[in-house]
């Protein structure tokens, strides 16, 4: 059996982001997924990033390849603000970033984790066995799908989810219903148009709103009132992309209220004309039940002034989000789960990251409702990989000798 300092789970722009900084720290790692898995597989073909350029890149230690530093060797077209980035282009820039900066990552899945004496047991998905001290979850959206009540117990033929569906050719000739009324949802149904699919749109609010650009140059007033951040404009946005401790400083009420509502699933401000009058929407709808009859799914929808009105589709895709719950990592021990302190089912996690269970540490989306919206996104990996390695650097500087026989689970309050 091998045995790791630190063993980091998902090679997404977070997992990446911090195993290029914990190599350049010379401690001892192993990091285990497909690199940009879920950005290649489960995103829309053709796809734009809403993050700008300089927004949208990883993170090695000393800061040399970035997004633009890739664009440039490789002759593409790139602008820090302004200029969409495709989804093409941000994996073959995060496949190389691996390449460089971390090309030690094990192309694995993990299947199960649990605690084992003071450090955790890990079976990856060839049967090799692997004993850590710690383990980084950096799963980023993957497990953690929403799909709303109404939608629930129905059958795959019917309804699935958008994470699902990166490449939509499969319903070419059918009809198809998307469900939401943010990026994912506007995501889907252009790459569903795209492809000659009789595509829908369903969403709660009464339209779609997307983001307003505001392109270089800047007046001076507006550069000091509304500072650019990485999320959007704002002094509020700054705090969250660079104080993300202020943040995680303030009542739990408040911060999920941020979180949900702030930087939501708006889409980006470039995609207004690839639905508005191409794609019909039905907008200030409430969803009130949904039925199957082996073919077709029979969806009764209310707007205001029309109730009980019926759409017939052939099949229905859930654009409905992402939450992090700690109950969706289900290839976790369920003791382990069990033990790991929630807020209203997504992970209390301590100042470095670290959840209620000693040793295991969550990064990315999981991090979102205690250390601000940025998490949502790649820029989020910023401060997430270069605050965790040196907090990691400095405690295994100072570690008693690995005991694989120490008590087994124990919970204790988070460290400071």
């Amino acid at each position: 059996m091998q045995e790791t300092d630190v063993a980091i789970v998902g090679a997404g722009p977070y997992g990446l982001s911090l195993a290029a900084h914990l190599r350049e720290a010379r401690v001892t790692h192993r990091i285990f997924g497909r690199p940009m898995q879920s950005w290649q597989n489960n995103m829309p073909r053709g796809m734009f990033l809403k993050s700008d350029g300089y927004a949208s890149t990883l993170y090695d230690p000393n800061r040399e390849f970035t997004l633009e530093r890739f664009c440039k060797e490789q002759g593409i077209a790139y602008q820090s603000v302004g200029m969409p980035i495709p989804l093409d282009t941000f994996v073959a820039y995060g496949l190389e970033f691996q390449r460089r900066m971390v090309p030690h990552l094990e192309p694995v899945e993990i299947e199960s984790v649990r605690k084992q004496g003071s450090g955790f047991l890990l079976r990856t998905s060839t049967g090799e066995e692997v004993l850590a001290r710690r383990v980084v979850l950096a799963v980023g959206i993957t497990h953690f799908g929403v799909m709303p009540p109404q939608l629930q117990g129905l059958p795959p033929e019917a309804v699935t989810h958008s994470y699902g569906h990166g490449d939509v050719r499969k319903f070419t000739g059918k009809r198809v219903l998307v469900v939401g009324a943010g990026a994912s949802a506007v995501d889907t149904a252009a790459a569903l148009a795209d492809v000659g699919v009789d595509v829908s749109l369903i969403g709660r609010r009464p339209k779609i709103g997307f983001h307003d650009p505001e392109l270089d140059p800047r007046p001076l007033h507006r550069r000091v009132l509304r500072p650019r951040s990485g999320l959007g404009f704002g002094w509020k946005y700054v705090v969250c992309v660079d104080a993300p401790y202020l943040f995680r400083a303030l009542p739990q009420q408040l911060r999920h209220r941020v979180v949900r509502r702030h930087l939501g699933p708006s889409p980006g401000w470039f995609m207004k004309e690839k639905v508005q009058g191409r794609i019909p929407m039905l907008m200030s709808a409430q969803i009130t039940s949904v039925d199957w009859d082996g073919s077709k799914v029979r969806v009764i929808y209310d707007q205001p002034g029309k109730p009980g009105q019926e759409f017939i589709a052939d099949h229905l895709i859930a654009a409905t989000g992402y939450k992090p719950l700690v109950p969706a990592l289900r290839f976790l021990d369920p003791e382990l789960a069990g033990s790991i302190r929630t807020e209203e089912g997504t992970p209390l996690l301590s100042r470095t990251f670290q959840t209620s269970v000693p040793g295991l540490h969550m990064i990315g989306l999981a991090a979102s409702n205690c250390f601000g919206p940025a998490h949502r996104f790649a820029i989020g990996a910023k401060f997430t990989s270069r605050f965790l390695s040196r907090h990691l650097a400095r405690k295994f500087a100072r570690t008693a000798p690995f005991s694989a026989g120490a008590p087994a689970l124990g919970v204790q309050q988070n460290e400071a």
